[in-house]
């Protein structure tokens, strides 16, 4: 089927205090992502807060097939970034129509379990729709009698965000293959999902493999299960000044065709690389089909690592 898409609303006539919204929308994600942290909440996911947020970048949700909610899905997204903006907006906020576009699914966006572990952002984060990426609660939610859910892993992880420098595509992918393991227990069809100008929304200091500092973000994420990174991006109050307010680059999360996959309790080593093959050259057929729309060259390719 032909793509939809969502679109806001044209940069050209914002108003001062537009901007002003916008950004304030923007840099409370910021804040709650490094010092936040109840229950699923569609008031919360409908805030007018996040239209802003959506509106700062801009940020659009790109669907380019049906995905019928008569079955459960596990959506790979990528890349990871350094904050996840793109999928936080489109699959944890209603701001750009998530179930308007695919009506029936119920998303959920799974994130590092540790976050679950303090309390008030644990509840915060919870009530819009946010789950540990534990294998006890993603196999609780593909258990449910209601099918249409829609569980949204971040494949690369903590580990990915260290290479999440602007205008590269790098994706720690290849030896992940525990969401495929997933799919299989439960019969979900695995879907790709690609997050274009996710890697750009901050600067990034990448250290080089096998460097010191790099040894040192790797241990550290070993015993704390996150990476910690050097990034910045504007002033909150000027342009050219450092800050934590993200750069206003576009992003476009672009949802790819399903992927059936047969239900198997124990699934086979050949099975799991099977279908671990056939996402990933999935995946790559997505960026090449929209890396051009969505101002990416077309000379740049993806590198799975």
């Amino acid at each position: 089927m032909g793509v939809a898409t969502t679109l806001p609303p044209p940069t050209t006539s914002k108003t001062l205090q537009k901007q002003h919204l916008e950004a304030v929308g923007a840099y409370q994600y910021v804040l709650t992502f490094l010092f936040m942290g109840g229950r699923r909440s569609e008031w919360i996911r409908n805030l007018a807060i996040w239209r802003q947020l959506r509106d700062y970048y801009p940020v659009k949700l790109v669907k380019t097939a049906e995905l019928p909610p008569d079955r459960n899905y596990v959506l790979g997204a990528h890349p990871h970034g350094i904050m996840c903006t793109g999928f936080l907006c489109n699959f944890s906020t209603e701001s750009n129509g998530f179930s308007q576009l695919f009506p029936g699914l119920r998303p959920w966006l799974a994130v590092l379990a540790g976050l679950f572990y303090l309390p008030v952002y644990r509840d915060y984060i919870m009530s819009f729709g946010l789950c540990p990426v534990s294998r006890r609660s993603l196999d609780f939610i593909l258990s449910q009698p209601q099918l249409g859910q829609a569980v949204v892993i971040m494949v690369g992880g903590a580990h990915e965000a260290l290479y999440s420098v602007p205008g590269e595509h790098c994706l720690k992918l290849q030896k992940r293959k525990g969401f495929v393991r997933l799919a299989l227990r439960h019969g979900a069809s695995l879907v790709p999902v690609y997050s274009f100008g996710e890697n750009d929304i901050f600067k990034l200091k990448a250290f080089a493999t096998g460097s010191w500092q790099h040894w040192c973000q790797l241990t550290f994420k070993k015993l704390m299960g996150f990476s910690p990174c050097i990034f910045w991006g504007r002033g909150l109050f000027s342009a050219t000044s450092w800050g934590l307010l993200p750069f206003a680059v576009p992003i476009t999360t672009v949802v790819g065709r399903p992927i059936p996959v047969p239900q198997r309790l124990h699934p086979t080593e050949e099975e799991v690389n099977h279908y671990h093959a056939l996402y990933m050259t999935a995946l790559e057929q997505l960026f090449e089909e929209h890396k051009e729309s969505c101002g990416v060259p077309a000379s740049t390719c993806l590198t799975f690592i």
